[in-house]
């Protein structure tokens, strides 16, 4: 890890922590939701004959976006009482309730307990996503957080690579309700390792939860522009790929016959999304973070277009390596613009970060899913659907971005806070 911040230590006076730390533990916090996602894939098929599914239902991609939902609803709680409380109070009371979610998923008698039981592993994964993009806004800014942000979502990433292989060898070994157990186990290892995390919202920052704050906060986050605009565009490119996440298993199943290959084919694309993310660091400090946003929407919207050009023209099933090639290139861009939207919507944010980071991630969060589910919804038995969605809301991410880009000419961005030494 090289960043400019490297020899930082942040304190909150009682225990400190190094920034290599902090953002390995930041990454691994937020990589709690990867987890809870990415192991379970290889178990659609086995969750599907337990329940009496037909082998090519998506009624399984309703676990992702249960999940997803639960994630969303719950941020703008957790962030506001974050801003109250502080950043560590939240994060545990969050972890608490993932564990609950993730035993009662693995004990869940029928298809339908399992899905309220993934609402709720969602509502508990909320707290640790909202904590780390916290706690990154109260140690830095603009570009500085960017480049944090990315080699956290760098690490993030390898979750997806090794999380179907693990799942594919747990669900073979002690089934997938064992699998969801495993969760529990790293949750509980993280949420020790977190206690070396300090409590990085200053005294003078914490908002009373009144009615008038909380209007007030809440109004701040929704009349900015620049918030406003990359948080919209944000929720247009992660619903895309939400539907590419629960869709994958099938379609390279039932497109390509490669279902006993997906954890390998699935891990090798996560690869290229984290070298895309690890390039992004350097990217960001070398090109600034509003023009690098827009060549890399330019950049999506041709690989979108090619993709979805090279789908309709072959009736839905292009040629295997000929369609993993476009696809890597087209979420590989996802990892350009993910942390990058989300640290440009986050900047004017910092006496409202909790607050700000919560709303944020409900927007995203549920519009993206409920879009990813409408897209699931047109499967077809062909890659088409999927394709054509990577390209109109490329084009609709693009557009909204354009917007928003006159925030950095118009918005005050404060200066990176100064952690102690």
């Amino acid at each position: 890890m090289s960043t400019d911040s490297q020899q930082i230590t942040v304190s909150d006076g009682r225990r400190s922590i190094g920034s290599r730390e902090l953002i390995t533990m930041l990454a691994m916090l937020m990589s709690g939701v990867a987890l809870a996602i990415d192991i379970m894939l290889p178990a659609f098929a086995d969750i599907r004959s337990e329940f009496g599914l037909a082998e090519d239902s998506t009624a399984v991609a309703g676990l992702v976006t249960m999940f997803l939902l639960g994630l969303a609803v719950s941020q703008v709680v957790f962030g506001l009482l974050s801003d109250r409380y502080g950043r560590k109070p939240i994060l545990y009371a969050g972890m608490a309730i993932y564990v609950a979610g993730a035993v009662a998923s693995a004990l869940a008698p029928g298809l339908g307990w399992l899905l309220v039981a993934r609402f709720l592993w969602g509502i508990g994964a909320a707290a640790p996503r909202m904590t780390t993009l916290s706690v990154l806004r109260d140690t830095y800014t603009g570009d500085r957080m960017a480049r944090a942000l990315s080699f956290v979502m760098a690490i993030f990433i390898l979750v997806p690579v090794v999380a179907p292989s693990i799942g594919a060898v747990l669900t073979d070994w002690v089934g997938w309700r064992g699998t969801f157990g495993f969760t529990v186990v790293v949750a509980l290892a993280v949420g020790v390792w977190s206690l070396r995390l300090p409590e990085t919202l200053k005294a003078e920052n914490r908002l009373s939860l009144t009615m008038s704050e909380v209007l007030k906060a809440g109004r701040l986050v929704v009349t900015t522009r620049m918030t406003v605009g990359y948080t919209l565009a944000l929720t247009a490119l992660f619903g895309v790929f939400v539907s590419y996440i629960a869709s994958s298993e099938l379609i390279f199943s039932d497109v390509y016959g490669l279902g006993d290959e997906f954890p390998l084919i699935f891990g090798g694309l996560a690869i290229v999304m984290g070298i895309a993310a690890i390039a992004n660091a350097a990217l960001v400090q070398r090109v600034g973070l509003e023009r690098l946003m827009r060549v890399v929407l330019n950049g999506y919207l041709v690989f979108s277009l090619g993709l979805a050009v090279l789908s309709i023209m072959t009736g839905g099933s292009p040629p295997f390596w000929l369609f993993v090639t476009a696809l890597a290139l087209v979420t590989s861009m996802h990892s350009l613009l993910i942390p990058n939207m989300n640290t440009a919507a986050m900047i004017p944010m910092g006496r409202v970060a909790g607050t700000a980071s919560a709303i944020i991630g409900t927007v995203s969060v549920a519009l993206g899913s409920l879009l990813g589910l409408l897209i699931d919804r047109a499967y077809d038995g062909g890659v088409t659907p999927l394709s054509v969605s990577f390209l109109i809301l490329g084009v609709i991410a693009w557009g909204l971005a354009r917007w928003a880009s006159a925030g950095f000419r118009s918005v005050a961005v404060e200066p990176a806070p100064v952690p102690a030494e």
